[in-house]
């Protein structure tokens, strides 16, 4: 028996344990904020197999990570993603706790009762609002009525779903508490998250949608008592619960409350660039040392030297009504 291997400790005495893994650039959405609407997408040859994909979330719960989420893109429309997902969950219960995925609803309806059989218990879903032309104009691709009844789907199979709804002022303002009395109705805990400078989108464009979480939690203390909860996941949410409702309502404020004190993930896009930091450039090449060698020797040495480099924090900034700390790279890239 080989001893077990250190956990993954950054800099900032951090341990590693959480994993977002985007196996696609691809999705059959173009959200306003994410990708530009006609994209250009990746070779084919530039994304890592799932093979590949299988082999890297290995050696990372090898090296102690113990939840695991598939973003993109659109992880579901990936062919073979369910091969890949029923693989990966082998490692429940050993050395993995977790295995999820983030995820716009519209392949759940075909795939829920299967994420479930294989040991998926909670999904996120992208859902901005609950209007139905609103929805065709922030997705441009996307029909409302395919993503509820994949969240029906979802809650039909046992799945837990949380609502993740991006603060876009003058689009979905108005609908705050429409959102929050349907996920209530529905039994979905509901996460808010600010609009983040990602992607080649405008800077004016950005700086218009911007809606500060903080305004939006006032409106919601004008209707409800709002309770803080010391509930801590080592990521960027704050939660409070609706002492009315008894509902969980989380906040991610990437631009008005730095989080980055307690981070304990990192992501890898789907050509295995492993970024240490959301909002920072610097990242580590894992597909060379994957394709070099069928020991993953290299291929753990590259992702401690990576974790060395785990800085304090990132930059976002927009209160010189100027994009500093903007990210050149779609979200879709990176996986959200």
């Amino acid at each position: 028996m080989h001893p077990p291997l250190p956990a993954l400790i950054d800099p900032f005495a951090r341990p590693i344990t959480y994993l977002r893994v985007s196996v696609t650039d691809r999705c059959d959405f173009r959200c306003v904020y994410c990708m530009a609407e006609h994209m250009q997408f990746l070779p084919k040859a530039d994304l890592l197999t799932l093979e590949e994909l299988d082999r890297l979330c290995t050696a990372f719960i090898g090296l102690g990570v113990r939840k695991l989420r598939i973003t993109g893109g659109e992880p579901l429309v990936r062919r073979g993603i369910m091969g890949f997902f029923r693989n990966v969950a082998r490692h429940l219960g050993q050395g993995l706790d977790e295995l999820t995925l983030t995820t716009n609803g519209s392949q759940l309806a075909r795939h829920a009762a299967e994420l479930a059989e294989i040991g998926v218990r909670r999904v996120n879903v992208s859902l901005d609002t609950l209007d139905p032309d609103k929805f065709a104009a922030i997705t441009r691709w996307g029909r409302l009525p395919q993503v509820l009844d994949g969240v029906r789907a979802a809650t039909a199979a046992g799945l837990r779903v949380k609502i993740n709804a991006v603060a876009l002022k003058g689009v979905n303002d108005a609908e705050l508490f429409d959102l929050v009395r349907w996920c209530g109705d529905e039994g979905h805990d509901l996460t808010f998250i600010e609009v983040m400078p990602m992607g080649e989108m405008g800077e004016e464009n950005r700086l218009d949608q911007y809606w500060p979480l903080s305004d939006l939690r006032a409106q919601l203390a004008e209707r409800f008592t709002l309770i803080d909860l010391a509930e801590r996941t080592g990521g960027p949410a704050r939660y409070v619960k609706l002492a009315e409702t008894g509902q969980k309502i989380g906040f991610i404020t990437p631009l008005t409350h730095n989080f980055c004190e307690s981070c304990n993930r990192v992501r890898v896009t789907c050509t295995g660039e492993l970024f240490m930091c959301l909002g920072q450039e610097d990242n580590a090449d894992l597909r060379a040392p994957l394709r070099a060698s069928p020991d993953d020797a290299a291929l753990e040495q590259t992702i401690r030297a990576a974790i060395a480099r785990k800085p304090k924090g990132h930059d976002f900034d927009y209160s010189r009504q100027k994009v500093d700390g903007q990210m050149t790279r779609h979200m879709s890239h990176t996986g959200g």
